[in-house]
């Protein structure tokens, strides 16, 4: 069925966010002055999900908002006008479907890795310049007499520090690097989802005929909440080891083959997340395992840096959010079958 003006109806049920953001995307659509099929064409998108959009049944990734927004203004939108339309995409997801909370977590998470990469790429640049001033001027003062100017010990100190600066803020940039590229493919693990009661397909050697399943070690000290994450993740066919302590963990992992990720908390009493990662990390056959920590105070600024320095390839806050935890999960498999981890070949995660 197809509205007047050569729309797609609206859904049925929408709640005003919801509502309000696809009256957005369609009056701005209709500038294009295009049929749904051909700017479906020209997005790479099948018209169905197209369509879907635009009836506000599904909120559409923030990409597909950008490519419109640049067709209909040429490239020239105003920045305010940008930001209005993603706060209204915002609004949608947080009232749409319990998959929007989801969507909203894992947006939030990629932001904040964009921005590192921002800030740490420019942290290095301007060391890297400081560093060749500091070069090109003999360092910071030389000594008198003769052609050849000796550096003083000061400048030499300088000379390592900005080095040491310039490769620490590469180094963060690429974890960061790293965490986008995984927050993005589970944010299309995600979107593959909406729409629809189904959770996130979560891929599993057993039943492709690839070996056994693959495993994913679950440490929490209180026993109520690894039975919330195995009634979530159990249905899809992972080998499932829980641990309620960092030593009952460590044990676990004395034979550390097949293991996709480790979801590991960080409030235990004993030896805690952090301590029981370094130990994780500090071990050749199984540093390179991803660790997720899942954590009430995983959420907040300070504590996720800690997280990532401290080994974490990725983090869940609690309460944890369903669909998070399988999209999270599934993108940690699909990685471990890809590369075709085995006994020495773990899947890799970010370094620390």
């Amino acid at each position: 069925m197809t509205a007047v003006d050569g729309l797609p109806p609206l859904g049925t049920g929408l709640g005003t966010a919801q509502r309000e953001f696809a009256d957005q995307l369609r009056t701005l659509f209709r500038r294009l002055e295009l049929p749904v099929a051909e700017f479906a064409a020209r997005c790479g998108l099948d018209p169905a999900e197209l369509a879907d959009y635009l009836g506000g049944v599904r909120v559409p990734p923030r990409e597909f908002v950008g490519t419109l927004l640049d067709a209909v203004h040429d490239g020239g939108v105003e920045p305010a006008a940008r930001e209005r339309l993603c706060r209204a995409r915002m609004a949608a997801l947080r009232t749409a479907r319990p998959i929007g909370r989801a969507v909203c977590q894992l947006e939030d998470q990629l932001h904040a890795a964009e921005r590192e990469i921002r800030q740490t790429r420019e942290q290095a640049a301007g060391a890297e310049r400081a560093l060749a001033e500091l070069e090109a001027r003999g360092g910071d003062g030389v000594e008198d007499g003769g052609p050849e100017r000796a550096v003083r010990p000061a400048a030499h100190a300088e000379l390592a520090e900005l080095a040491e600066l310039a490769v620490r803020a590469r180094e963060q940039s690429a974890r960061a690097g790293a965490r986008r590229t995984l927050l993005r493919r589970q944010l299309a693990l995600l979107e593959r989802q909406q729409g629809t009661t189904a959770a996130p397909p979560a891929p599993t050697g057993a039943a492709d005929g690839d070996g056994p399943p693959p495993k994913i070690l679950l440490v929490d000290d209180r026993p109520e909440n690894l039975v919330v994450l195995e009634a979530l993740l159990g249905p899809h066919g992972h080998q499932l080891v829980p641990a309620t302590s960092g030593p009952e963990a460590l044990r676990a992992l004395m034979e550390p083959d097949g293991y996709a990720a480790i979801l590991l908390d960080v409030q235990m009493p004993g030896m805690d997340g952090y301590e029981t990662a370094a130990h994780i990390r500090s071990r050749a056959r199984t540093r390179d395992i991803p660790i997720v920590f899942v954590t009430a105070i995983g959420s907040e600024p300070d504590h996720a840096v800690r997280a990532y320095a401290a080994g974490a390839a990725d983090f869940l806050p609690k309460p944890v959010d369903p669909w998070a935890v399988r999209a999270k999960v599934a993108s940690f498999v699909e990685l471990h079958r890809a590369r075709g981890a085995g006994p020495e070949r773990p899947a890799p995660a970010p370094a620390g």
